[in-house]
């Protein structure tokens, strides 16, 4: 009883999971080209990404800058998991196919499977990327603010 609620569960969460996957794969690609645009603004001299921080002191700056990167550290980091919840779900059922004699139907849901964990590997590459690039751009800035007040 207990275990074929559980089993019920987990595939009521297959859905719901995919299109999370979705979305961080958009917003992946997304902050690419926010990041792009950045990187091409970065070449004018005096661009900050901060934007105006003078009434700001320095703890107020670096949580800004915390801020600033924070969607990308959690999109590196939970769409791995994600994706790992998108593919063990439908690898029971597709076992239970293998042991009853039903081999073809299960390829077809191994298949399935792994592509959601290809699209969540995608995705938090892509935003392991950014993240260390925006961190990096972030940390730079810090620096010179630094050593303007002092």
């Amino acid at each position: 009883m207990l275990e074929a609620t559980f089993l019920q569960f987990s595939q009521w969460l297959l859905t719901p999971i995919l299109w999370l996957l979705a979305a961080a794969l958009l917003y992946a690609l997304w902050m690419s080209g926010a990041v792009l645009m950045e990187a091409w603004q970065r070449r004018q001299p005096g661009f900050r990404c901060l934007g105006a921080v003078e009434r700001l002191d320095m703890d107020e700056i670096e949580l800004l800058a915390l801020r600033r990167i924070e969607p990308l550290r959690l999109l590196s980091r939970v769409t791995p998991m994600l994706g790992l919840i998108a593919t063990m779900i439908p690898l029971g059922p597709a076992l239970q196919g293998v042991a009853n004699g039903r081999g073809n139907a299960a390829l077809a849901v191994f298949s399935d499977a792994f592509a959601g964990v290809v699209l969540a590997l995608m995705a938090a590459s892509i935003g392991l990327v950014l993240y260390s690039l925006r961190r990096r751009w972030l940390l730079a800035e810090l620096l010179a603010i630094r050593k303007e007040r002092a």
